[in-house]
């Protein structure tokens, strides 16, 4: 069967996987109208705050491939022949068709207010949109949203994360009045006093005042005030794309009418999600969507004659962070019930009923036992005490759930999904049963009740096994074991040869870190793989902006330095200036825009504080200063951190010298310690200072500070080779055991080629990434760095190039074999052509 599915984003992604899970041998072609693969749109937020498309990305690149999908990127059907069963490009290509599927989904809604085609009003609805945003809030200029429900309540939060002073602008009496019921709302004022939001409840906005350059300045509403604004945001709701099916003649209302099984007014097109209209209603939430996809894709494969299957609705529900307030609407907001509320504590939890029936409920700042109520409402059930089944649920364990439960909202897993896959592929990890299931994928919210149902499935066991792919169940042994044998070089070479990350792609971190160790640093970097704080070389903070750490080795600095310090924290504004706990100054508040510039002006290494990587190395004064000093602990910490500077490791490591026991640098606590004691040193590893305190075991008690920083560095090597990524040192001896480190560290053998391998990759180390990236930094393209990132989902960040096809070859059935990328470059003359 031939199926077509006209759109690209979550409810087309949704359905191409339930049509792939019941049917292997379908062919299958997404058109995606947008220059991208489908991505979260539910997460726009998340990008306007200073996200990166591709972290959005539903699924890597390569699971196209491996599914046999065929997806054309940055095309749209201009026009849909359903008496023929054919469907038109805006190229003129021809695609043939058995059934199709309009995923077409929403636009946002822009209503006919005088002005609002001037520059600086912009929907929410889209990177691109993100983008005008951005730039326009780090200006610096008052912002208005219009429409205060959840899409204006998060471009809100986005702005203000930015810097800007915004003002939500509201036409009725409260804030998400959908969601939430009068006094829900009002504990959402204190949360947005708190981000600087402004609220102005009740105002009609009359007009949108611009200046003579047809640029907006401000808003004119019905009572005559007006409200200065040099960035207007209009989110007031959404409008369903219905264009190209009244086009081909389909029946259209508020949406593309469907019957109960998804099915439209022609016998072979179907739609879903934004799009489409059943029963007079159109779902602008994604709950809905999964459900969706369930039925159509059954009605989609349904052969001749065989029974439809049914779709009968769906119960309106969300669970939310608006504001930093954690949020659950379930049905109606409205009626009475029960209401247990704690303004101090911030929570409200109120269930609605009606004729003796669950009808909805609303829970804010404690949102337990959500999942009970939801499967409740949706099962209409009888409620003869509110407060009491209030109080069940607030105590509701994963175990207590029926199997109809709804665990993960963003990608409609139910708890008998879970179990099932559990059970049946033998599921030992969180992270396996979110590989498996999708749940815990989207947002993550839902993670800990899919432990707790892992916990309750397997009777408290957990696999020991830790699996650096948990989609495909490889460990980092047998990873390492395939990319020396073949000599891969690149995380897309082992993805290719293993399949490793082609699933979801969270595992390309941890990739990118084992080939490069492996490879000694002599592998092809591939940034898309790396995390978003190794791609632009600085660690993101919550409101978007960036910290700039430059290195001082061992906590030594100069005043030439500290000129250069203060000179870049005026000129670039920085508003605030830290002294870390590495003995390093912290420059916090920076702009992404500006990180390459401040680089330049610092004139100092990168200090790599945002990496999983040798962080810094503190000292005391030791016996250069101190009269307790037993050696000298600055210099010996200058020389170990400028042996280590550059080096990635699995978890960042901190390491300490001190110049006697009393430990000023904390040396004892850290990943690797220095304690210079009478007549030697002391080599402390495996120390933790933070969530876990742990003090070091003793590696070794050495002669001289020599000796002892060669024994750091062996066993760092050791430590780089052989632990799990993200497995911190002191875990990592904990599971090991000294006498097995100590064995290997100071075997005659294994000990000098672990030092022979450290010093190979040492040598090949970046010391300087901020020297590397020294290049304005363009948002969602690659650098100069990233320019040969080949293959797997990188193709989206290129928007300068139009994407034109991600797939297997025409026809193919689910194989595993590489893919071809090509894309339209309307510039060449042989396209032209």
């Amino acid at each position: 069967m031939n199926i077509l599915i006209i759109g690209g984003g979550i409810a087309a992604q949704s359905l191409v996987e339930a049509i792939r899970e019941r049917d292997r041998e379908a062919q299958i072609t997404m058109v995606c109208e947008e220059p991208r693969l489908p991505w979260d749109r539910v997460s726009l937020s998340h990008l306007l705050i200073d996200g990166e498309v591709d972290e959005l990305q539903l699924r890597p690149e390569a699971w196209y491939e491996d599914q046999a999908v065929t997806v054309l990127i940055g095309r749209r059907v201009v026009f849909l022949d359903t008496a023929r069963s054919r469907a038109r490009l805006d190229d003129d290509t021809i695609l043939d068709y058995d059934r199709c599927a309009l995923a077409t989904g929403s636009d946002a809604l822009m209503p006919p207010i005088p002005g609002i085609d001037q520059q600086g009003v912009v929907a929410f609805r889209s990177p691109e949109d993100c983008a005008v945003i951005q730039a326009a809030a780090d200006a610096g200029r008052p912002a208005a949203v219009i429409g205060g429900g959840l899409l204006g309540l998060e471009a809100a939060r986005g702005i203000a994360a930015r810097g800007a002073k915004v003002t939500v602008v509201h036409l009725m009496d409260r804030l998400m009045e959908r969601q939430l019921d009068a006094n829900a709302a009002a504990l959402l004022a204190p949360a947005m006093e708190e981000l600087d939001v402004q609220v102005l409840l009740g105002k009609q906005t009359q007009t949108i005042v611009g200046d003579a350059d047809g640029h907006v300045t401000g808003l004119r509403f019905a009572d005559g005030e007006e409200l200065e604004a040099a960035l207007v945001v209009v989110a007031i709701g959404i409008r369903s794309r219905t264009d190209l099916a009244k086009a081909a003649g389909l029946e259209v209302g508020r949406g593309i009418k469907v019957d109960d099984a998804l099915r439209t007014s022609a016998p072979d097109v179907f739609a879903v999600g934004e799009c489409a209209e059943h029963r007079g209603m159109v779902y602008g939430i994604v709950a809905p969507i999964h459900d969706q996809t369930q039925i159509a894709a059954d009605a989609i494969l349904a052969g001749e004659g065989a029974p439809d299957p049914r779709y009968v609705g769906s119960i309106l529900s969300a669970k939310l962070k608006i504001m930093g307030v954690d949020l659950v609407s379930i049905g109606s907001a409205e009626g009475s019930g029960a209401t247990v509320e704690d303004r101090d504590a911030r929570t409200y939890r109120k269930l609605i009923v009606e004729n003796g029936k669950l009808t909805g409920a609303v829970l804010m700042g404690d949102t337990k036992g959500y999942e009970l109520l939801l499967d409740r409402v949706k099962n209409g059930a009888d409620v003869e005490d509110a407060l009491e089944l209030l109080a069940e649920a607030s105590k509701a364990s994963a175990a207590d759930l029926p199997d109809g439960a709804q665990i993960c909202n963003c990608n409609g897993v139910c708890k008998g999904e879970i179990v099932k896959a559990i059970n049946e592929h033998d599921l030992g990890s969180t992270a396996e049963v979110v590989a498996r299931t999708r749940a815990g994928a989207g947002c993550g919210t839902c993670k800990p009740l899919v432990t707790e149902l892992l916990l309750d499935v397997r009777g408290g066991k957990v696999d020991e096994n830790t699996y650096l792919c948990a989609c495909r169940k490889q460990t980092r042994e047998e990873l390492a074991a395939v990319i020396r044998e073949r000599g891969l070089e690149s995380v897309s070479e082992v993805a290719a040869a293993c399949g490793t990350g082609r699933e979801c792609g969270g595992c390309n971190p941890g990739l990118a870190y084992l080939v490069s160790e492996i490879n000694q640093n002599q592998h092809r970097e591939e940034r898309h793989a790396r995390f978003i704080n190794d791609r632009v070389h600085g660690n993101i903070q919550k409101d978007g902006t960036f910290s700039v750490v430059p290195r001082m080795k061992g906590g030594v600095t100069t005043a030439d330095e500290l000129r250069r310090i203060a000179d870049a924290a005026d000129k670039y504004e920085i508003e605030t200036i830290k002294v870390t706990g590495g003995q390093r100054i912290d420059l916090l508040g920076v702009k992404k825009e500006d990180l390459p510039a401040i680089w330049e002006d610092l004139g100092m290494a990168s200090g790599m504080a945002y990496a999983k990587s040798v962080r810094t190395v503190k000292t005391c004064v030791g016996s250069e200063h101190c009269r307790f000093g037993l050696d000298a602990s600055m210099s010996t910490g200058i020389e170990l951190e400028g042996m280590l500077e550059g080096l990635y490791t699995p978890a960042k490591v901190k390491l300490g010298v001190t110049g006697c026991p009393r430990n000023c640098a904390e040396a004892y606590i850290k990943d690797i310690g220095l304690v210079a004691i009478e007549g030697g040193w002391e080599v402390y590893v495996g120390g933790a200072g933070g969530t876990v305190v742990r003090k070091g075991d003793l590696l070794a008690t050495v002669k001289d500070k020599d000796e002892a920083i060669s024994t750091a560095i062996t066993f760092l090597q050791h430590y780089r080779e052989t632990a799990d990524y993200k497995e911190r040192s002191y875990t990592y001896m904990e599971r090991v055991g000294l006498e097995a480190v100590q064995a290997v560290v100071f075997d005659p053998v294994e000990g000098p080629a672990l030092r022979e391998r450290f010093h190979i990759a040492q040598a090949a180390a970046i010391r300087d990434p901020w020297l590397e990236r020294r290049k304005p930094v363009v948002p969602n393209q690659f650098s100069e760095l990233d320019s040969e990132a080949p293959v797997f989902g990188a193709a989206p960040m290129f928007e300068e190039r139009e994407p034109m096809t991600v797939g297997p070859p025409s026809g193919a059935a689910a194989t595993s074999d590489r893919i071809a990328v090509t894309y339209h470059d309307p510039s060449d003359p042989k396209e032209q052509a």
